[in-house]
């Protein structure tokens, strides 16, 4: 899922429709019926998206779940979802965020599937319609309406909710009697334990996924709290600094490299799950990141051949699931606006949601659906359903979170210091406060 959307990449545009019709003789009320019945079937909606429109016999289940639910709209509405797609030949050295961007400000397409930084740009240049009014709207998790909503408009709304945690071979944490940490501390003393018996690397990373170790001591209390809106207006402010913040999380991260828990240069060229992954299936790293999806996924981690356990990051509220809510956008200015709301209410109804999480076993963004999760995920799925969690994503936060801090994580990996990270941050504070 990262690599779809950081990778660089190209456009492949869906085929056009033909449409032809002949005439019935001199019938004219036959020929006005037939010219309605040929403009009702080439009314459609564009979607610029990541991946094609799958075939029937297509074996990847998530686009499969997508196209079941378009299916589900087209059917009702008398549309076709045209979809127009981000594959990498074309696009080279552009990434996926780049081309939404550039398509959405230049009103390219109907809607969009958009990651949670693309979503805060584009609602703060209000092109991106207000999805409030949608009757699918009414019955969605709060955690989805914080993410999304910029200056009181609701401007995406995902399939799924992306929750990210640790990834445990718990065999390996009995077999040196390690209970699972809740606390930074407790995370340090079972690598530690790790590391002095023989574990070269506890903790095998990536390039994308660190800064939830970040997110999770940043924000714990922010998010778990009766003063989330007022922390935030601080943070918009200037009044309250990200950078005191974020240190304690990046000083944890320092610990971890200096004490050899972490390979920074590895972490800095690995892509995830795919530099990692080998090595926590093989039963030599005891410790890795994913999103919530990799523990159902046979070409993750979705069959090792140990006790998986999933739970939270470490934080001083105990285990702390990240979330990071991706989304569908509406051009503010489409030019099928009507019919892409109506598909929009249809995909993301809790009919059709239902069959969405059902396939992928994936959280729902609706209150009203539910999935039973394998045993593995139980821990994370048990803090989420409490409301314990952080958002690595939050399109009301002037300082986009999610890529700015993966960016500067890299930059720690890279060498540079905590203090010189921390100044980054007051950086990208300074220059939100001039907009």
């Amino acid at each position: 899922m990262k690599n779809i959307f950081y990778k660089a990449g190209t456009l492949l545009l869906a085929g056009l429709i033909t449409v032809t019709s002949s005439s019935c003789g001199q019938n004219h009320s036959s020929d006005k019926n037939l010219a309605k019945d040929n403009e009702d079937r080439i009314r459609s909606v564009m979607l610029f998206a990541p991946m094609e429109k799958s075939d029937p016999e297509n074996e990847n289940v998530s686009r499969t779940a997508f196209d079941i639910t378009v299916g589900m709209a087209e059917e009702k509405l008398g549309v076709t979802v045209e979809y127009r797609t981000y594959t990498a030949e074309n696009y080279q050295e552009k990434s996926y965020d780049e081309v939404s961007l550039d398509r959405a400000r230049n009103n390219m397409d109907d809607f969009y599937l958009l990651n949670p930084d693309t979503i805060r740009t584009l609602g703060e240049e209000k092109k991106l319609a207000d999805l409030s009014d949608l009757d699918c709207a009414r019955n969605l998790r709060d955690v989805v309406k914080t993410a999304n909503t910029i200056n009181g408009k609701l401007v995406a709304v995902p399939q799924e909710v992306v929750v990210n945690g640790l990834f445990i071979n718990k065999d390996m944490f009995d077999k040196y009697n390690l209970e699972l940490p809740n606390t930074p501390e407790e995370f340090l003393e079972c690598c530690r334990v790790l590391k002095e018996n023989g574990i070269e690397t506890p903790v095998g990373a990536n390039r994308w996924w660190l800064e939830n170790f970040v997110f999770a001591q940043a924000y714990a209390d922010l998010y778990n709290g009766d003063t989330t809106d007022q922390e935030i207006a601080a943070l918009n402010s200037g009044e309250a600094k990200y950078s005191d913040y974020m240190r304690p999380g990046f000083e944890f991260l320092q610990e971890l490299i200096d004490k050899g828990y972490v390979d920074a240069k590895t972490a800095y060229t690995y892509e995830a799950i795919e530099g990692e992954g080998p090595d926590f299936l093989a039963q030599k790293t005891p410790i890795v990141m994913a999103y919530w999806g990799a523990a159902n996924a046979d070409t993750a981690y979705g069959k090792p051949d140990f006790n998986l356990q999933v739970i939270g990051f470490p934080s001083k509220l105990g285990q702390m699931p990240v979330v990071s809510v991706t989304g569908f956008g509406v051009c503010a200015e489409a030019e099928h606006l009507k019919d892409t709301m109506d598909v929009l209410d249809v995909i993301l109804s809790d009919e059709a949601l239902q069959k969405y999480t059902e396939t992928n076993n994936v959280i729902s963004p609706s209150k009203n659906v539910q999935v039973e999760c394998i045993d593995a995920l139980k821990p994370l799925n048990d803090r989420f359903n409490e409301n314990i969690y952080v958002l690595g994503s939050n399109a009301s936060m002037k300082v986009e979170q999610w890529g700015n801090t993966c960016n500067i994580v890299r930059n720690l990996l890279n060498g540079a210091t905590v203090d010189e990270c921390m100044a980054e941050f007051d950086k990208l504070q300074e220059e939100s406060l001039k907009k």
